[in-house]
């Protein structure tokens, strides 16, 4: 009896711990802008409440399609357009959106370089025709900033000058690593996505009358596997170590929960 005793408790010793880990992982999807602060401060809630997190990160319009697609998810950070949209769709639940943060898009030049002149629209464009490369996300990735940004060139008139020394990337990160590396000389994308890599010096934002402020948002997806810990993810995401994890990261924090 004894030596069956013994070989329950091992093998439920190498069990338990399966079990408790599939129970507690949360899946989170977070668009570029978010993700240094949604991985900063999930990570310290993960340590506390003994949660495990798996990040993934891509544009706002990519997530959409990955959850459109059947992909799991617990939790989502995208726009809050998107999370609205999401919610509409029956694919966010109803009433769990929760306002994060603000973001603008801002212009990255490679450390040590002289800053364009950002001042007004016009000293901006001369800068953006001056340059021999621009590095933006491609909208056909469903990236936010370079929707947004590939209009302003038309809006401004010189898209079809941009074109030819564009550097297409498929995220805001992979715009910074651009840059770092010298593949382009200006990037476009928000600050939050530049800020963290190395090589790169985040010489502004764009000027105030072309700005596009965002506000970023998370949400728990209908399907989640554990809504009740996806909820207390958000909350410590929009409390005081989300909030700090969002200063740091150049972002503004917002005022929390929709209705």
């Amino acid at each position: 009896m004894r030596h069956v005793l013994t070989g329950l408790i091992l093998v439920w010793s190498i069990v338990l711990p399966g079990i408790a880990v599939a129970q507690t992982e949360l899946r989170v999807f977070s668009g570029g802008a978010m993700s240094e602060p949604v991985r900063e401060a999930g990570d310290a809630f993960a340590k506390r409440a003994g949660h495990r997190i798996v990040y993934v990160v891509d544009t706002t319009g990519a997530l959409q399609k990955r959850l459109a697609a059947g992909e799991r998810a617990d939790v989502i950070v995208v726009t809050s357009t998107a999370v609205q949209a999401l919610e509409k769709a029956g694919r966010v639940a109803a009433g769990s959106r929760v306002d994060l943060a603000r973001a603008l898009i801002g212009v990255g030049i490679k450390a040590g370089a002289p800053s364009p002149d950002l001042s007004t629209t016009e000293s901006f464009k001369a800068a953006l025709l001056k340059a021999k490369s621009v590095s933006y996300v491609n909208p056909a990735s469903g990236g936010t900033s370079g929707t947004y940004f590939e209009g302003l060139l038309q809006r401004m008139g010189i898209a079809a000058a941009i074109k030819p020394k564009t550097v297409y990337r498929t995220q805001g990160s992979e715009v910074a690593a651009a840059v770092a590396a010298g593949e382009a000389e200006i990037g476009i994308t928000f600050t939050s996505e530049l800020a963290p890599t190395p090589g790169v010096k985040v010489a502004g934002t764009l000027p105030a009358d072309i700005q596009l402020p965002t506000i970023y948002a998370a949400g728990v997806v209908s399907n989640a596997a554990n809504p009740a810990a996806a909820r207390a993810l958000i909350g410590a995401l929009a409390g005081a170590e989300g909030r700090a994890a969002l200063k740091k990261a150049g972002l503004e924090p917002v005022a929390a929960a929709a209705r």
